[in-house]
């Protein structure tokens, strides 16, 4: 593994940035963009907002607070490559190269694509009812702006594996017939991420319209924060600290001393408004220097551009010279220049070799599929339970003779791939073991 580990970390320029977003992304991404060794790039995703929301002005104002957010949190410019996603002209094009390497059945996949199929289904509406090309094709782009700065970590929660598994596969794919031009990133799931209590007690969502501003006046942030759902215990009355959305806000925020200290008063029976005061006090505390910063920001938006266009040179100077090398070889060059050497994989037949590959999706099921040497997708399972039963499906498919048929109830063929082309896949496999 290099000793410089890239993370790369994307942020959708859509809505004000609340307490939510702060603890679950802002804070840790920003403390771990300090860390020795590691190569963080941290990009406003706008072209991805335009799959959701045709407002301009709403896109326009989103990407400004976002930006302003994380600055004011300590994003440092010159020590991260902080860009905005449009500026980078090279990712769009790498978009339509990896279009071309790309299985519309890999596509067809995709979580969300499939979500809203099942949403139109269940209305008696047709599949692809309101389905935009953009949310289609939005892995292919997700994919672009990983592999355009060869990151080797992408941090994501367990419903985005699946990207970072297709931006693989699509790596993969474009390796094998153009050379070894792209690293496989990894997910980096953060499984230990905070995820506040709004307030009503349900999770702080904009979709629910129960968050608190990240950056509200202290006016409006004493007024939310006394808006919170408490029960009717009254002062003096032992409070339950499970399932309190005060607590558990407040915890988010205080040290363990702090919050020992509040568990107490939970048990001695502390009054809400004495509560909901203490929260208010301890958050703003953290917030009000940043809130500072954040308003400074808003006010000269030129000091946020600025800061972008720093990012935007940096990632240039990577993303310019690595997309004219994937040009040349995929032919996209002048006719006199020399062509690259043709790619290694095509040199040794082990490169030429379907493969399976096994996994865990959202669902907390373990799935595997059969790729092609070029990167098709030629066979996918259904979901497992334990990964060794995965395994050892994987196992009689190499291995016996027929195993394709006995397991049919546990696979799911793939739209224009022939069972004869799955077949002589499986017996390559087992050729190139004996």
């Amino acid at each position: 593994m290099p000793k410089t580990i890239r993370f790369l970390t994307g942020i959708t320029p859509s809505g004000t940035p609340h307490l939510g977003n702060f603890m679950g992304s802002i804070r840790p991404s920003v403390a771990a963009s300090r860390n020795a060794g590691v190569e963080s790039f941290y990009f406003l995703a706008d072209y991805h907002a335009l799959i959701k929301c045709q407002e301009p002005e709403r896109v326009h104002r989103s990407t400004l607070e976002i930006a302003a957010s994380w600055l004011a949190a300590g994003l440092d410019p010159q020590q991260v490559t902080f860009y905005r996603q449009s500026d980078i002209p090279e990712i769009p094009e790498l978009h339509w190269l990896l279009t071309c390497v790309t299985g519309k059945g890999l596509l067809n996949r995709a979580h969300a694509y499939k979500a809203a199929q099942d949403k139109n289904q269940e209305a008696g509406r047709d599949l692809d009812d309101g389905v935009s090309a953009g949310l289609f094709m939005y892995p292919v782009l997700m994919a672009a702006d990983i592999l355009m700065f060869n990151a080797h970590k992408v941090p994501v929660g367990r419903d985005q594996i699946q990207h970072i598994e297709m931006a693989r596969d699509m790596a993969a794919s474009f390796n094998h017939l153009y050379g070894e031009h792209f690293t496989l990133p990894e997910a980096a799931v953060e499984d230990n991420v905070a995820l506040l209590l709004g307030l009503d007690g349900r999770k702080m969502s904009k979709s629910y319209d129960n968050t608190i501003p990240l950056f509200s006046t202290r006016e409006q942030l004493r007024k939310l924060i006394g808006s919170i759902v408490t029960d009717s215990r009254a002062p003096g009355e032992p409070k339950q600290v499970e399932g309190s959305a005060l607590f558990q806000i407040y915890q988010a925020f205080a040290t363990p001393e702090e919050t020992a200290a509040m568990r107490r008063a939970y048990a001695d029976g502390i009054a809400w408004g004495d509560a909901k005061q203490m929260l208010f006090e301890r958050i703003d505390r953290e917030i009000a220097p940043m809130r500072a910063r954040y308003d400074d920001l808003m006010a000269h938006p030129e000091k946020v551009e600025a800061a972008l266009q720093i990012g935007a040179k940096r990632a240039r100077a990577i993303a310019a010279p690595f997309l004219q090398r994937l040009r040349a070889a995929v032919g996209l060059r002048g006719l006199s220049a020399v062509a690259p050497p043709a790619p290694a994989t095509q040199k040794t037949s082990k490169a030429a070799l379907p493969a399976f590959k096994q996994y865990r999706e959202a669902d907390g099921k373990f799935y595997f599929k059969l790729v092609a040497a070029d990167g098709r997708l030629l066979l996918q399972s259904t979901g497992f339970d334990a990964p060794r039963d995965a395994g050892q499906s994987i196992a009689r498919l190499q291995k016996e003779a027929g195993a394709l048929q006995a397991l049919a109830p546990l696979l799911t063929p793939v739209d224009g791939v022939p069972a004869s082309e799955v077949e002589a896949a499986l017996l390559a496999l087992a050729a190139a073991q004996e």
